[in-house]
């Protein structure tokens, strides 16, 4: 994988995204020219028109980012990758329309944009066949040597063996004297040198997955293996990395401690998350407020009871806060207190349910985001009565706190809506991963990703 901005991208997706645009370039100038010669006018040097191209590819990538082009179902499967790819340009052709309505200089016939969207189909789906026949499907896949047989490494195991992992491993190396619990571990034992072990399986890197490390570290091969270029690593560490999450089981408070992450820079990066939270939502609510009030209308005139909804939610710092959201729950939905939403909730209206679905209930909440009490980035905000819970039960909950709570977020995007305290778990290793690795970088992808989420609903109740 390559590090973007604290953030790791698989070398097949930047490989893939670096064909598409300039495949992207080329599509578009093909249909410039051809255009021109259709209306027998000079097309001009390419110099001339390359500013153009380029945002007319840069705002299809971003498109492609947005609806999850790049994701693992749609690398793994032409057909899903097709119907994103289509999404993904006819959007990009919305996003011209409105660049052409801000910068009137640029010339952006809508001809040339039916040509370009029909050819970089076109090639963007050639790319894909292209590269699925000449690449085999483990071309990169890192290979991986696991120091330990015990549960971490079966968990490796059971990870690699995902279509979407992006690493395989060639050898596990039992550590200690307990029975292993991964069928053909080769014990330290029978291994008179570990780093030309190493060598011989054509490991690229080399994890540690003990499940006692005190007193046990090998620090002499481990130091041999690393002099050698090998790359090292420790479970929760490459955990983190492959999975995009922080692993509870594993977590430790020295690792958070001594781990990369919690930068000095998060001052420079809050300043700009600040300002365009400041930005976007004095933009979103122009925008939004005749969305806001008609939809109130209709909530009011479906059900009984206010048209909006208040509710103590816990912040930054642990500070409580007032969220505001259009009602989508009848008026007595929490008589008897504060309640996980479930699947096909009863309490639930008939325009709530739609509402939910395509997230027009949360266009409120940009009010709390100009006041500061929330960002468009960060952890779902809980109301207090679970956060006090969740904190008795989950180890590190207080940590999500450090950061504001937002709208959207790493968890959001990646894990279905939660109902249960196993669920709030497994959302929590995406907030504290977010909480320790954020930049604008990633709240970017955070956005963007979040039009997928509303256009393929993923959960929401």
């Amino acid at each position: 994988m390559v590090r973007l901005f604290k953030h790791y991208v698989p070398h097949a997706v930047l490989l893939l995204g670096l064909l598409d645009a300039v495949l992207l370039l080329a599509a578009n100038n093909l249909a410039w020219t051809l255009r021109a010669s259709q209306i027998e006018s000079d097309p001009g040097p390419l110099i001339e028109r390359l500013p153009a191209l380029v945002i007319i590819s840069l705002i299809t990538m971003l498109a492609m980012v947005a609806v999850g082009v790049f994701g693992p179902d749609s690398l793994r499967s032409m057909r899903f990758a097709a119907a994103r790819l289509l999404v993904a340009v006819s959007l990009s052709v919305l996003g011209l329309a409105f660049v052409d309505f801000v910068m009137p200089g640029q010339t952006y016939w809508r001809s040339t944009l039916l040509y370009g969207m029909g050819f970089s189909i076109v090639a963007l789906l050639l790319n894909r066949v292209v590269i699925a026949g000449l690449l085999p499907p483990d071309a990169f896949r890192r290979r991986i040597l696991v120091l330990g047989a015990g549960k971490r490494a079966t968990r490796l195991q059971e990870l690699s063996a995902r279509p979407e992992s992006g690493f395989g491993v060639v050898g596990f190396v039992a550590m200690g004297a307990t029975e292993p619990l991964v069928a053909g571990a080769v014990p330290r034992s029978m291994i008179d040198d570990l780093s030309s072990h190493v060598a011989s399986v054509g490991a690229s890197e080399v994890v540690l997955a003990l499940e006692e490390r005190r007193n046990a570290l090998p620090l002499k091969d481990l130091l041999r293996i690393k002099t050698l270029g090998v790359h090292v690593n420790d479970f929760s560490s490459f955990m983190e990395r492959e999975t995009g999450r922080v692993d509870l089981d594993t977590l430790n408070p020295s690792w958070l401690i001594f781990s990369d992450g919690f930068s000095s820079a998060r001052a420079i990066s809050g300043t700009i998350k600040r300002l365009f939270d400041i930005t976007a939502s004095l933009l979103l609510m122009l925008l939004s407020l005749p969305v806001i009030l008609l939809f109130a209308l209709i909530v009011k005139l479906d059900s009984p009871g206010p048209a909006f909804f208040r509710q103590k939610r816990v912040g930054l710092y642990g500070q409580p806060f007032e969220l505001i959201k259009l009602r989508s729950m009848r008026t007595d939905a929490e008589k008897n207190g504060a309640q996980w939403a479930q699947k096909s909730d009863p309490r639930i209206t008939r325009v709530g349910a739609m509402i939910r679905k395509l997230r027009i209930d949360e266009l409120p909440q940009v009010w709390t985001v100009l006041k500061g009490d929330m960002s468009f980035v960060g952890p779902r905000p809980e109301v207090p009565q679970f956060v006090d819970d969740l904190e008795e039960k989950l180890p590190y909950y207080a940590e999500r706190h450090m950061v504001k709570p937002g709208i959207t977020g790493w968890a959001q995007i990646n894990y279905p809506y939660g109902a249960s305290i196993e669920d709030a778990r497994h959302k929590l290793e995406y907030d504290l991963y977010y909480a320790k690795n954020y930049t604008p970088f990633l709240d970017l992808l955070i956005l963007l990703q979040t039009l997928r989420v509303i256009l393929w609903p993923e959960g929401a109740r």
